[in-house]
């Protein structure tokens, strides 16, 4: 399941008891919504994705690899912003680890190894 899709099914927990309520609120079939949280969002219209999205409250960030902005991401990036030099610093080197665990779980291993300190 691609992330813009995980994110409106997310979006539709929190902000509305169910896909049926979330569905009559906003005008657009059930049968709608149901079939592109199942097969994922990219064969549902443009028009109904971005009508989605803005009571939902996602903005799409463009670039390489589109970022798809929830309420939550928003407040991460104010409060980044409002870090001094050392924190930003900081919280960069917490996600790239982060990422690189994610994203590489052998590496990440081997840079655990590194920083162990108990040897």
């Amino acid at each position: 399941m691609d992330e813009l899709t995980k994110l409106i099914k997310t979006e539709i927990k929190k902000q509305f008891r169910s896909v049926r309520q979330f569905s009559m609120y906003i005008g657009v079939p059930q049968s709608t919504i149901v079939t592109a949280l199942q097969k994922g969002i990219g064969g549902t219209s443009f028009e109904t994705i971005m009508h989605i999205c803005e009571v939902l409250d996602i903005k799409p960030v463009a670039g390489e690899n589109p970022v798809f902005m929830d309420g939550e991401k928003r407040e991460l990036l104010e409060r980044y912003s409002r870090l001094d030099e050392q924190g930003q610093r900081a919280v960069r080197a917490v996600a790239a680890i982060e990422l690189l665990r994610v994203s590489d779980p052998e590496g990440f291993k081997a840079f655990g190894k590194k920083l162990d300190l108990s040897e």
